[in-house]
């Protein structure tokens, strides 16, 4: 089984004056503006970055959902923040790390066995596996009660 998602990106003009657009299939960004103003400037729309940080985000927290199912938890909460690393390097740039940092609420759940669940969801969702930077992951409160 194959799951194909799609999304398009425009740019109007070029260098750091051009104007992007990107849409995704499921209408959550429409024609919603990107550019360089964007992403090294400090000026309202997305980036690239952006966009891979909400994807590792969604991607990890949903994988460990779906393992913390598996194993039996059914109550909880999970936040994810995804940061990520962008560098200036002698081929121009480079995505040099994710930083994904998480508060979970998982009821009933001991922390050495969250800890072991929330390390198979990073090394294993598709983004991370897609990813050939650094993943880092700091669990910033864990409460089983």
């Amino acid at each position: 089984m194959a799951i194909v998602k799609w999304a398009t990106a425009k740019y109007e003009g070029f260098g750091k004056d051009g104007k992007g657009q990107v849409t995704m299939e499921s209408g959550a960004l429409q024609d919603h503006p990107y550019g360089f103003n964007t992403r090294f400037e400090d000026k309202s729309g997305t980036n690239p970055e952006e966009q891979i940080a909400v994807a590792q985000a969604s991607c990890f927290t949903m994988a460990l959902s779906m393992g913390l199912a598996e194993l039996g938890f059914n109550k909880g909460t999970l936040e994810t923040k995804a940061a990520i690393t962008l560098v200036k390097d002698d081929d121009g740039f480079s995505i040099t790390k994710s930083e994904i940092t998480l508060d979970a609420l998982v009821l009933g759940m001991g922390a050495e066995e969250f800890e072991k669940a929330a390390v198979e969801a990073k090394l294993n969702c598709p983004i991370s596996k897609l990813l050939n930077c650094d993943i880092t992951l700091d669990i910033t409160s864990f409460n089983n009660n």
